[in-house]
Parts: C-alpha cells; structure tokens; sequence
C-alpha cells in the first residue's frame, strides 16, 4: 500500500513538471509584437531567418524579425524587422544577415548611414545584402588571380548562377561496362 502511495505522488510530480515544459515550449513558441515599430527589408536570400530572429546594431539587439515572406513578383524574401523605439535608423541604413559563429544562428546586423533624414515607422530598409552560403564562400578559393574566365565572351564574375544554371540542361546516359578488364572497357571507346 505505501509503495502505491509513493508511485502515484512521483506519477503526479513527473506530470506537472511535464506540463511546466509544455507551457514553456508554447511561450518561447509564439511571437508577440514587442513595442516598437516596424520597417521591412528585401533580401537575394534569407536563409537561416524566421520570426524571432535577433536584428542587432553594433552587436546590441535592438529588435527582432517579425515576420518573412516571399515576393511573389521579385521573388525576394521581405522580411519584416520590430525595431526598439528608442532607436532611430537614418535613410541609408544597410542590413545584412550574418551568421553569429561557425556554428550559430543566423542574425540581421543594422549599419546605420549618415543620413540626417530618418526611416519611418513601415519604412523600407533599401541596402541590404542576404545570408552567404558556406559552399558558395568554398568556391572563391578558386578566384582568378591572372586572365580571366569567359563564357560566351562574358567573364564569368559578371554571370549570375541562376542564369547560368537557366541555360543548363540535364542529359541521362546509360553506362555500359563490358565484362572485361578496366583497360579493355577504357580501350572499347579508343581502340588506339
């Protein structure tokens, strides 16, 4: 009898520390529109970004994303910054994403301009540049230091990727390897 007792009082405490997890998970879970105002942003890409992300100036938080979503017509991602009051963003404020570490989140860095003129509040954030990719940096190793690359005549810094990739197209071959040495199937197709 003593051993139901206890079983069912550690069978209540294991429920209400569970339902204490669930209310925290809801809470942290849920984006409110802290004080403040609102101003938005386009960027090429905003990987890694989502409501409740942090938008920091000189690695202070001064507010969060509020929300993101896609242009259907430029097909760039708007995302939509809260931003403290107590801030004021010149005119020629740039945004861009940056990711805090190696390994850590993703945050937009607010670089205030000398602009005297003010954005206002639903006000537009002009310059921004978007999150850089990790394969996309591991490509620049290979930057021509001497001459240049071209494609058609039009060096290839000056190609967008999504062009490029536009013009490419996908040919599947069917790979015949005859039962024979390597040297014999390398020599079935130059027999010299």
């Amino acid at each position: 009898m003593q051993r139901n007792v206890i079983e069912t009082v550690m069978g209540g405490v294991v429920l209400i520390v569970a339902a204490m997890f669930v209310g925290i998970a809801f809470r942290s879970g849920t984006v409110t529109t802290p004080a403040g105002y609102q101003v938005t942003a386009e960027f090429d890409d905003a990987s890694g970004m989502g409501p409740g992300s942090e938008v920091r100036m000189s690695g202070v938080k001064i507010g969060t994303v509020y929300s993101q979503e896609l242009d259907p017509e430029t097909y760039f991602a708007v995302v939509t910054l809260n931003i403290s009051d107590a801030i004021r963003l010149p005119r020629d404020t740039s945004a861009r994403i940056i990711s805090d570490g190696l390994l850590g989140s993703n945050f937009i860095a607010l670089e205030p301009g000398g602009d005297e003129e003010m954005i206002p509040p639903g006000g537009e954030i002009t310059f921004t540049q978007g999150s850089i990719n990790v394969v996309d940096l591991l490509g620049r190793f290979f930057e021509v230091s001497s001459g240049r690359i071209t494609i058609d005549g039009v060096d290839i810094r000056d190609v967008r990727v999504a062009d490029l990739r536009a013009l490419m197209g996908v040919v599947s071959q069917e790979t015949v390897l005859f039962h024979d040495s390597v040297r014999a199937n390398i020599a079935y197709g130059r027999p010299d």
